[in-house]
């Protein structure tokens, strides 16, 4: 009976991508006398294919049913109450981590809102609705399962995740619409440089132009962003300008020179040392080796 609580608090490390994981669970009963009581360790996206589930998080009991979505927060208090009929149900978790690196993309910044909403999400779809997600959750079961067998991680994780978190983001602008957010205004500050970053962080490498153009300072603004996400600003910088260079590497028609300029490193070989430093491996030796992983598959 614990099923759940192992899926949504499992370590998201050992997986084909780091701080994500997915299930389709065809069969879930109830068996009795025994409890299933538990805190969140990650975020949990839940979508019922059959069967009915009775779940309390916090204080909340939250009955769900066929084509019901639930958005469990990260550190929520969950206990499952009751389960009637064959269960079938999708499940997404996301760590921390996940959510702060994916939401840097310009196109889906906004998103990160839903991954620190403190209160649970509850929508119950409409049919269109649960066929273009429940097939996406599919779409990523299944690229997921090709990655584990083969060791590596293809161009189609990063496209199916960016649909996935853009439909979740349709889904909840309609559906939270009625309940807005009570953000601190730490998170409001956090919401608005991932915003800020995602726009300038080819172009602006420090934190002093992101405090600024927060119009506070750069020890602050590296307390908040921290406290909220868990990693510095710095790191941040650090993380989007490597995911966008790794996109960029996995290109083979752009050299290494164009790729330093579009990052505007002064040179290749500045943009080599950084590269390196943050990824072990040099520009040249990362896009050889995806190209073997790529040709191996």
């Amino acid at each position: 009976m614990d099923m759940i609580k192992n899926l949504i608090n499992s370590k998201l490390q050992k997986f084909p991508i780091e701080g994500f994981d997915i299930h389709i669970i065809k069969k879930y009963e109830e068996l009795s006398g025994e409890d299933e009581s538990f805190k969140a360790q990650n975020l949990a996206v839940l979508l019922i294919k059959s069967g009915n589930f009775k779940l309390k998080i916090e204080d909340v009991i939250q009955e769900l049913s066929v084509r019901d979505l639930i958005i469990i927060p990260k550190d929520s208090d969950c206990h499952v109450i009751e389960v009637l009929g064959k269960l079938h149900l999708y499940l997404i978790t996301f760590s921390s981590d996940f959510a702060v690196k994916n939401c840097l993309r310009k196109e889906l910044v906004d998103s990160f809102y839903f991954f620190i909403r403190k209160e649970p999400m509850k929508a119950s779809l409409d049919e269109n609705e649960y066929s273009v997600l429940s097939l996406i959750y599919r779409l990523i079961y299944y690229i997921n399962l090709d990655s584990k067998k083969e060791g590596y991680e293809s161009e189609l994780h990063r496209i199916s995740l960016n649909l996935f978190i853009y439909e979740l983001k349709l889904i909840y602008n309609k559906y939270a619409s009625n309940s807005i957010p009570n953000f601190t205004r730490k998170e409001n500050i956090v919401m608005q440089f991932l915003t800020i970053l995602s726009i300038h962080y080819k172009k602006h490498h420090h934190v002093q132009f992101y405090a600024g153009a927060l119009f506070i300072t750069p020890i602050y603004l590296n307390r908040v962003v921290k406290e909220v996400t868990g990693k510095s600003v710095k790191l941040l910088i650090i993380e989007a300008i490597i995911s966008e260079a790794k996109i960029l590497l996995e290109d083979g028609q752009i050299s290494l020179a164009e790729i330093a300029e579009e990052m505007e490193f002064a040179s290749a070989s500045i943009f080599g040392i950084f590269f390196k430093k943050h990824t072990s491996l040099s520009p040249s030796d990362y896009r050889t080796s995806f190209f073997e992983k790529s040709r191996g598959h």
